[in-house]
């Protein structure tokens, strides 16, 4: 046993510190940003922001909605697409806003063989390979073999929040990695297991690493509002991904349920007991649940929601002197505070 005395931070323990700057509004700004993946070459030109691969949040429809919103955003797909449903979704438009997701299971194999052999294989070209646990070597061991089988797809692949991590990931073929160890809203990982990392510092630590390497970084997880997108980038991360806070539209796909004149959708974790009777049949005999199924206030359209995110980061710009999201890393400076919302009227 031993304890690591250095401090690791959150969201919530920093404000960005203001400076200078020449520009005279967040119409200025460009929050787009350019990358050419290390490994499988391709290029991405846009917002990096992704919606999370969960049963309410990663949606064909979300994938289609971003298209219309023509900024770049995209989906990783939820694993539970039909493989019919993925074949006519990779004959459509939106592929380009998606990532195909899969986890590591036997199950998860035959279906990314079966679609490979499928007459839209061409058409994939991203992939997001998930588990809530990136540390066993197995893991990293499939991610090779996965890029060895698609040396020109893009991968992402995770999580994890250490640098040393970062790297064998990379090393293993992964072009992006996912960052996050139980942040999210509804992630009980923490609370069941004792494992996790600060978010920001767990950002911080693995860009720098990645970034060494020539890879890139995808912050997932712990978002609340659109300040911490700001954080995010200012920290060194490339993507972000967000789950609870693009969750209740109606991209969702979600059931919308009414109770006394309230609208209303049930939003969950991926390892709560909600998605393991929906998905697995239960929770297996080894393992405990490590998320929650809570209710969430119908949002109606993501078009209000998205407004605020993307006005939040350009501003957070305007701020800083960043002429361009790749700037806003090198211009933030993070202060450590006790507080840094008045909630005197409420937490809204």
């Amino acid at each position: 046993m031993r304890i690591e005395q250095d401090i690791k931070l959150d969201f919530k323990d920093v404000l960005i510190r203001p400076k200078r700057s020449t520009l005279s509004s967040r119409k200025e700004v460009d929050i787009s940003r350019q990358y050419s993946f290390k490994w499988s070459g391709h290029k991405y030109a846009g917002v990096p922001i992704i919606a999370a691969n969960m049963d309410g949040v990663g949606t064909m429809a979300m994938a289609r909605s971003f298209l219309k919103q023509g900024d770049g955003l995209s989906a990783a797909l939820h694993k539970h697409y039909t493989l019919e449903q993925l074949v006519a979704f990779y004959e459509s438009d939106a592929r380009e806003n998606a990532w195909f997701s899969m986890g590591v299971s036997e199950k998860d194999e035959e279906k990314l063989n079966a679609f490979l052999k499928s007459s839209a294989a061409k058409n994939l070209n991203k992939i997001c390979i998930d588990v809530a646990n990136g540390y066993s070597e197995p893991f990293a061991l499939f991610v090779k073999k996965m890029r060895d089988r698609m040396p020109n797809v893009t991968i992402m692949a995770g999580n994890v929040v250490t640098g040393e991590m970062t790297e064998e990931l990379i090393l293993a073929g992964a072009d992006v990695v996912k960052v996050g160890i139980g942040p999210g809203s509804v992630c009980t990982t923490r609370k069941m297991t004792g494992v996790g990392y600060p978010q920001l510092s767990a950002i911080i630590e693995c860009a720098d690493a990645a970034h060494g390497l020539g890879g890139l970084v995808c912050a997932d997880g712990g978002c609340t509002v659109p300040g911490d997108l700001s954080k995010a980038f200012g920290a060194g991360s490339d993507f972000v991904m967000l789950g609870g806070m693009l969750a209740g539209h109606d991209e969702c796909e979600a059931e919308i349920v009414e109770e006394n004149g309230q609208k209303f959708v049930t939003f969950y974790g991926m390892s709560s007991n909600t998605a393991m009777h929906k998905h697995s049949g239960g929770v297996a005999e080894y393992r405990a649940s490590e998320g929650k199924t809570v209710k969430i206030p119908y949002r109606g359209e993501l078009s209000g929601t998205l407004q605020d995110i993307l006005g939040g980061i350009r501003s957070a710009c305007t701020y800083v002197g960043a002429k361009t999201l790749k700037e806003l890393s090198k211009r933030t400076t993070f202060v450590r505070v006790t507080q840094q919302i008045n909630n005197v009227f409420g937490a809204s």
